[in-house]
């Protein structure tokens, strides 16, 4: 360790590690602080990486990409267990964290484990585990990038084994026959998929009549119904005011209490209605710094806190608390601390994945939005299954659909549901970032065959509609 860094980072996470990387790339001395044993923070030990790869299992598992594809459906040797279930999981976030570490000791950036907190402005303290004397460290700049945890309502029996939140419910030692989701936020939505994938049960009980409210309501209806088909019940608007575990012939049953008067049987329960800033521990106090609801840090345009060398970033700062913007938050804040060009600001315009099965994902303006904003706009609309490559992959369902402006033809959305969506998305963040039109994206020449024929469909649908032509069967290209 040094006797003074030019940057100390308190957390680990996307938004952490890649602050610390980039200071460290451009010769700043960094300390990085992470209290758990193992790099990268939610995003890779109980978050972004653990779910999305449940998806990916629980899609093979279950032969759910091969239906429609050869006439048949392919089922599993054996019984698939939840040790099939997790295998991937724990491969998965291992080797993340260990590349993690990887690449800050090729930069050499110091890695310190213990609970980092505020002493002053320019002062950290680490609290190591085991008791061992705690380590001062002092720095020009400070990051805080701790990250957030599962908000527990107070009243809910969390136990880690029957009633979980969305950390605990990774460490599950069976699958349920049954289980009750309650938040059909991105968390909610994401499980329930994968669980009804499964063959549980799932019941998913929102507070609000609506849910995903930042996706276009067509695709979140195509959504819908692909959950519903696959037996997921929502449950819209409704509270669980109560959970209790009891147990009935030898087996423990949860039982969720709803607002209604109702309540619902399950073998498990899990509680996916929000987070909370991990802030507990850092003594923002010291500083003269305090946390709002939630646990939420102000910062401005800069990621800067009213502390004008302490910054913020990730899910410390609320919206969007994605892995993504998260990363290039730290880079950002990074870039305005030490005066360099590269990373001024993040994109204004950046596509919001949700890793459901199916998924679905944006990048720019929903009809709803539109017609919120008075903005005329023409709909194009091209389905996976009209396409060659959707016929070769048995593609039973699937939609891509582009928003332009019905005068200069410039894209203004683009939203998918389907297959990979959430690859064929950053296409269409250019097209909108860069008011592209769709004449010149009708105009693209697209390998044959693949997904990305569907831009060229939906950009002849726009097209088709400019000019007055009839509506077309099948292939909306010319």
């Amino acid at each position: 360790m040094k006797p003074a860094y030019d940057l100390i980072v308190i957390g680990s996470g996307p938004a952490g590690a890649k602050a610390a990387g980039l200071a460290a790339f451009y010769g700043k001395s960094v300390a990085l602080v992470e209290k758990e044993p193992r790099l990268g923070g939610a995003g890779t030990n109980t978050g972004t990486l653990p779910s999305k790869t449940l998806k990916a299992t629980a899609i093979f598992l279950s032969g759910f990409n091969d239906r429609g594809l050869f006439g048949v459906e392919r089922r599993p040797e054996h019984a698939v267990s939840v040790k099939d279930l997790l295998f991937r999981k724990v491969t998965v976030t291992s080797e993340q964290a260990d590349d993690i570490r990887r690449n800050l000791d090729v930069l050499k950036v110091d890695i310190i484990q213990g609970q980092g907190s505020l002493v002053d402005a320019h002062t950290v303290q680490v609290q190591p585990p085991q008791g061992a004397a705690p380590v001062v460290l002092k720095g020009e700049f400070i990051l805080l990038a701790t990250g957030s945890r599962p908000w527990r309502i107070p009243g809910v029996p969390f136990d880690g084994s029957h009633v979980h939140d969305s950390d605990t419910i990774l460490e599950i030692d069976h699958i349920p026959d049954s289980i009750v989701i309650v938040g059909a936020g991105v968390i909610g939505c994401e499980y329930a998929t994968v669980f009804s994938l499964m063959g549980s049960k799932v019941t998913l009980v929102n507070g609000r009549p609506d849910f995903l409210t930042f996706i276009d309501g067509e695709i979140l209806g195509i959504l819908r119904q692909q959950m519903e088909k696959e037996g997921v019940k929502f449950l819209m608007p409704n509270r669980a005011q109560g959970v209790s575990i009891c147990e009935h012939d030898g087996k423990k049953v949860v039982t969720a209490h709803l607002d209604d008067g109702s309540a619902i049987e399950a073998d498990m329960f899990l509680y996916a209605a929000g987070r909370i800033g991990n802030t507990d521990g850092l003594n923002l106090e010291a500083v003269g710094l305090k946390a709002g609801e939630r646990g939420i840090i102000a910062v401005d345009e800069q990621y800067r806190t009213p502390v004008s060398n302490i910054f913020a970033v990730g899910d410390l700062i609320g919206f969007p608390a994605l892995a993504s913007t998260g990363m290039d938050q730290g880079r950002v804040a990074v870039t305005h601390m030490f005066n360099l060009a590269e990373f001024q600001r993040i994109d204004q315009v950046f596509p919001m994945g949700v890793y459901t099965i199916p998924e679905v994902t944006c990048a720019g303006l929903t009809e709803e939005e539109a017609k919120k904003q008075n903005k005329k706009y023409l709909v194009g609309r091209a389905w996976y299954k009209d396409t060659p490559r959707g016929r070769i992959m048995g593609a039973q369902f699937g939609l891509l659909k582009i928003l332009a402006d019905p005068d200069s033809l410039a894209v203004l959305g683009v939203h998918i549901v389907g297959r990979i969506a959430a690859e064929l998305i950053h296409f269409g963040l250019l097209l909108v970032e860069d008011q592209v039109t769709v004449t010149r994206v009708a105009g693209m020449i697209y390998n044959q065959p693949t997904l990305h024929e569907l831009y060229k469909n939906a950009a002849f649908d726009v097209v088709r509609q400019k000019q007055g032509l009839p509506a077309m069967n099948g292939s909306s290209a010319f």
